[in-house]
């Protein structure tokens, strides 16, 4: 059994946007950050500024564009490699949201027409064997909330409605679409001591002359 305590600013300070979740320059309590196993991501106004472009191609046919931030991606690159499993969840059906799903290598993407995410997120933890306490959500919008009440991490982007940011029990100085993903990741990653390590990971992966220089010299690195 688990209570989620809401983590209040100090008294006075509303912050951006009036919510009373801590904001981005507080970190997550590292209790709550160690039992993550689940990000569910809304999709647009938290991974996109929620701008949609619309128009046709030269045959009359529909075309969706979508606005990602490359950063964001990265950022949820490395919380996957810390064995954190990501999840979209979105209220809208875009050609866009899954082509970014795939490119990031996100399995569960689920586009709701009808924005019913409550149903969709209780089969995603039912197949994972996870529990509410092990997942965090990112949201923006009213369509969030049935989830966002239920996970132990409830995470408002700064351009989030006042009722999502009610809700949450951090919220970020960033912007959906703009660096607010990629925040989380960090901020997650540091509250629960992975951050360096990630980021050195990252790095010795794509070190090819680093790699070959430590071999040459015996693993002496000057």
């Amino acid at each position: 059994m688990w209570t989620r305590v809401r983590l209040l600013r100090p008294e006075g300070d509303g912050g951006a946007g009036g919510g009373s979740a801590v904001s981005g320059a507080e970190r997550i309590p590292r209790d709550v950050a160690a039992r993550i196993r689940l990000v569910i991501l809304d999709v647009d106004g938290v991974l996109t500024d929620a701008g949609v472009y619309l128009g046709e191609d030269s045959e009359g046919r529909p075309v969706e564009l979508k606005r990602f931030d490359i950063q964001d991606g990265l950022g949820l690159v490395l919380l996957r490699e810390a064995g954190i499993r990501l999840a979209l969840v979105s209220g809208r059906v875009s050609p866009a949201t899954a082509a970014r799903a795939r490119e990031l290598g996100i399995e569960e993407c689920h586009q709701e027409a009808g924005a019913r995410k409550l149903p969709v997120v209780r089969g995603i933890l039912e197949r994972h064997g996870l529990a509410w306490d092990e997942t965090a959500m990112l949201g923006d919008d009213l369509p969030d909330l049935p989830v966002f009440r239920r996970v132990g991490l409830p995470v408002a982007v700064s351009n989030a409605v006042s009722e999502v940011r009610r809700e949450a029990l951090w919220t970020t100085r960033r912007e959906g679409g703009r660096g607010a993903v990629r925040e989380f990741s960090k901020v997650l990653l540091q509250s629960r001591g992975e951050w360096e390590k990630r980021v050195d990971a990252y790095l010795a992966a794509r070190d090819g002359d680093q790699f070959a220089a430590s071999t040459a010299t015996g693993g002496r690195r000057d």
